[in-house]
């Protein structure tokens, strides 16, 4: 008689991962997980104690996908654009898992690369070292908002995307003059959450890495 496949810990985060790109981390369980690798629950709680480790443990193989060949280049403001910009495109391939690493975290290999750069750039930046680790935590905060918010976006269908724009138009363009004035006023420069968010993302990085500059000694 066969015995049961015995999956390994890269093909549980493998078939984890596509499960999670169809649905979200509310409807996605250890259950359904054992149940698309054919086999059952408890030979996978061997690998992880539970959901939520699990899912820290998908969201961590994005950042270590984003770090891959990365080698330090430029200034500290380069190599935390550039880190940051790589996890940003990494999770953009991934929007599903974008909003797990937001509430989740991640304690793995790839965590501890993203904060191994970042705080080495700020060493860089002559911060002293007691200033560093509040700095750190700001821009870790920042990213980890602004790459969540893009991703809600893009796991949207067509329809929902559609739907969204058609009540912003209502919202701004119908607004009363007399309730809310600056926004009848700005109502045709304002833009949805959606356009542009490269260049959102960029300047936003940019003004707080500014901040940053700013204070150093």
């Amino acid at each position: 008689m066969t015995g049961r496949r015995r999956w390994s810990t890269e093909d549980i985060l493998d078939t984890a991962a596509e499960l999670l790109r169809t649905s979200d981390a509310e409807s996605f369980s250890v259950r359904k997980l054992a149940a698309a690798l054919e086999t059952d629950s408890s030979s996978l709680y061997r690998h992880f104690r539970n959901k939520t480790e699990l899912l820290r443990a998908v969201a961590d193989r994005i950042l270590v996908a984003a770090m891959d060949g990365y080698h330090p280049e430029g200034d500290w403001k380069q190599r935390i654009t550039a880190t940051a910009l790589r996890v940003r495109e990494a999770f953009g391939r991934h929007p599903q898992l974008a909003a797990l690493w937001g509430r989740y975290g991640s304690g793995g290999t790839g965590s501890r690369l993203v904060m191994e750069e970042v705080l080495q750039a700020l060493r860089a930046s002559g911060l002293p070292d007691e200033e560093i680790p509040r700095h750190y935590h700001r821009i870790v905060i920042l990213l980890a908002a602004l790459i969540a918010s893009e991703a809600g976006i893009d796991t949207l269908t067509p329809g929902e995307y559609e739907q969204g724009i058609e009540q912003f138009r209502v919202a701004v363009l119908g607004a009363d003059p007399d309730r809310f004035p600056a926004l009848a006023h700005f109502a045709r420069e304002i833009r949805p959450l959606g356009v542009d968010r490269r260049a959102a993302f960029d300047e936003i990085l940019a003004a707080h890495l500014a901040r940053i500059q700013a204070a150093i000694p």
